[in-house]
């Protein structure tokens, strides 16, 4: 049996390769773990969350340029490498919008930017503003490319639209993980031992699955409570229902095969035949719903930061950037708010491609 199983894996997943939209979704999802793992490094701003704002500059296009003087900040406790690739590092410098400067005598004279017809004019000693720096004073200025636009806040939307990936990503992991925990437990007692165990089961998910998923999320997170881990928990314990009645349907099946019926009269224990000898078969469809539920956990974490229970600010969320955002679909900027949702669409048609992949790779009628 087992040569028998590693054949039809080996096979399924020599068809998976040969699926030309799996393997697109699978590199997709593989672009997408990247950016999340190493957010901090590539983007554009890497202080945390990504929450450098410049009101002056707020919902500017695609593409806008802008030039900055960069003031010293405060003295600040410098991150090591490790808190800069996980939680990013503060700000060295303050940046100051302007439009031009020119210099008389000792003193630097700034026009600061406020809007396309707007700038105040300020004043700063050269000697203060170079003395923390043996270069030029054109190091004291950077010209910045928005290349994805900024957001009510003046934020780099690129740069959210980076570190918002870690919270999808995330999100749909923890709760695949919970759902498959809790429904591969409950769904295996239930189809194994039936009776009594198999009634109150699948009473349990007759009233999960009576109740609109979006309102079990709003009620686990009302108990819980908004917050990071909270929403995880949430989703994850609403994602059960799917996973539990298939592996309750496959365990029914599966436990009438004359090779189940041998481990039990050789006095195998339960434990043994349903984790070591009856799970193993069901690798395929689990899979399948694995992805289909880390797709549907990215809709719903967007879906509740969208309504402001999920994700709170200032943590960058791809359902809170379109919040944040979408009143400028009416106006002449509707990409501000059109490209996390068109990231949340990549990423989740994604997932289903590749579970349609996975259901067609591992369908028996294949082997």
């Amino acid at each position: 049996m087992h040569n028998e199983l590693s054949f039809v894996s080996t096979g399924a997943w020599k068809r998976l390769y040969k699926n030309k939209l799996a393997v697109s979704s699978i590199i997709i999802i593989a672009f997408f773990l990247l950016l999340a793992a190493f957010g901090y490094v590539i983007s554009p701003d890497n202080t945390p969350n990504a929450d450098l704002q410049t009101i002056e500059i707020q919902a500017k296009q695609p593409g806008y340029t802008q030039l900055f003087l960069k003031l010293p900040a405060p003295a600040i406790n410098k991150a090591s490498w490790f808190d800069k690739i996980i939680n990013g590092s503060p700000a060295q410098y303050k940046y100051i919008p302007i439009k031009d400067y020119y210099i008389i005598k000792n003193v630097l004279h700034v026009n600061k930017y406020i809007d396309e017809d707007t700038s105040v004019l300020q004043q700063y000693n050269m000697t203060l503003i170079t003395k923390n720096t043996n270069n030029a004073l054109s190091s004291c200025f950077i010209v910045k490319k928005y290349w994805l636009g900024t957001d009510m806040f003046g934020r780099d939307i690129l740069s959210r639209l980076i570190i918002g990936s870690r919270i999808s990503l995330a999100v749909g992991f923890i709760a695949v993980l919970i759902s498959m925990l809790v429904g591969i437990i409950l769904g295996a007692l239930a189809g194994y031992y039936r009776k009594w165990v198999d009634d109150i089961i699948m009473w349990c998910i007759n009233v999960v699955w009576s109740i609109p998923t979006i309102l079990l999320v709003f009620a686990f997170t009302i108990s819980f409570g908004k917050g990071f881990w909270q929403i995880f928990i949430a989703v994850g314990l609403t994602m059960w229902v799917n996973v539990a009645r298939l592996v309750r349907g496959q365990v029914m099946g599966i436990k009438e095969l004359e090779y189940i019926q041998a481990a039990q009269t050789m006095g195998f224990s339960n434990r043994r035949i349903i984790f070591k000898h009856i799970m193993p078969t069901m690798l395929g469809p689990l899979m399948v719903i694995a992805a289909s539920n880390f797709a549907m956990a990215i809709i719903i974490e967007a879906g509740l930061s969208f309504l402001g229970i999920g994700i709170q600010p200032p943590q960058p969320s791809w359902g809170l950037m379109i919040k944040e955002n979408y009143n400028f679909i009416v106006t002449s900027k509707p990409l501000l708010a059109l490209i996390p949702g068109i990231a949340i669409m990549l990423l989740v048609l994604a997932f289903n491609l590749l579970g349609n992949g996975l259901r067609d790779a591992f369908d028996i009628k294949n082997n």
